[in-house]
């Protein structure tokens, strides 16, 4: 990879994470600073700071981890910086994915309307859910990083029968059995993003019901509620969109390991999966109402110019 290749690599990097740590750092700074002058917070407020908190740190390791791409490779990929590495990257990873997972059923379960017995369970309980949810994240992601260091036990033990010199072909069955599984671990991605895209479709379902009343009935089909929806569906939508790219950039990465001399695709993919946890900061921020009318007032240094009206997580 030539050196020209490398410094684009460094801006466009560092360009994603300012942005990122701008729109996130942001977020954290508004609800923190109205949880400390209101003494509360919503539900929706503690998943989106909590969430702006985990793309920090994810945003700072995907950093750490590009730097030491294009300056030391080998260094990246060998020892106790790669282990490190993985085990924050896997926590930090596993725990924003959930929790924007929380937050789109969070969304569904407070604007969708059905007369379903299991759907209005849920919906009289949401907060339960979406707080069992929370914590079960966590230690999912608890989970997902300590396991990793079971992984790193085999494959350090692997390497130093490589080392030797003196390979069976059982030990390098074993060793691409390792690899393999490590992949496949992306896998665990998998169910945050089909939760996600059943919310998207319930929510869909919804608002499908929800305007075919107002025609029938004769009212506007611009209610607050329909607004609603709208916004919900937007942010859902933009999650999802951002999360597939996420996820195909960091299989492809993931699939190089592989291949031999490979280091422009990996550098690709790291700088494509920079762009989910710094843009969807700015998705969250335009798609809640309080957050944006902060983000306004910053721009214009004119506090206090909040529009009278429906003023929640899900206003238009």
């Amino acid at each position: 990879m030539s050196g020209l290749e490398k410094w684009m690599f460094l801006v466009l990097s560092a360009t994603e994470f300012i942005l990122g740590m701008l729109g996130n750092g942001f977020i954290v700074l508004a609800n923190g600073s109205s949880w400390c002058k209101n003494k509360t917070v919503s539900l929706s407020d503690f998943i989106i700071t909590n969430l702006a908190l985990s793309r920090i740190g994810l945003l700072w390791i995907l950093l750490v981890d590009g730097v030491l791409m294009v300056f030391s490779f080998k260094v990246r990929d060998e020892g106790i910086v790669m282990q490190i590495i993985d085990i924050f990257w896997t926590f930090t990873n596993h725990l924003s994915i959930w929790l924007a997972t929380c937050l789109s059923v969070l969304y569904c379960l407070k604007i969708a309307t059905f007369s379903h017995p299991a759907f209005l369970w849920l919906k009289w309980r949401v907060s339960r859910v979406v707080v069992c949810m929370i914590l079960g994240a966590l230690f999912l992601s608890c989970v997902s990083a300590l396991s990793l260091v079971q992984e790193f036990k085999i494959y350090s033990v692997l390497r130093g029968i490589d080392g030797t010199g003196n390979v069976t072909e059982h030990f390098r069955k074993k060793r691409n059995e390792y690899k393999v599984f490590h992949v496949l671990g992306t896998l665990w991605n998998l169910p945050p993003l089909i939760v996600s895209v059943a919310s998207y479709f319930l929510l869909i379902l919804s608002l499908g019901r929800h305007v075919q009343q107002q025609q029938q009935s004769g009212i506007s089909s611009r209610d607050p509620s329909t607004e609603a929806h709208q916004r919900a569906i937007k942010i859902i939508v933009s999650f999802l969109f951002l999360f597939l790219l996420y996820f195909l950039a960091f299989l492809i990465t993931s699939c190089s390991y592989f291949i031999p001399g490979t280091e422009t695709v990996v550098m690709i993919g790291e700088a494509v999966t920079m762009f989910y946890p710094a843009g969807h900061s700015f998705i969250l921020i335009l798609g809640n109402n309080k957050l944006k009318q902060t983000f306004v007032e910053m721009l214009w240094c004119e506090p206090g110019l909040r529009k009278p009206g429906f003023n929640g997580p899900f206003a238009p």
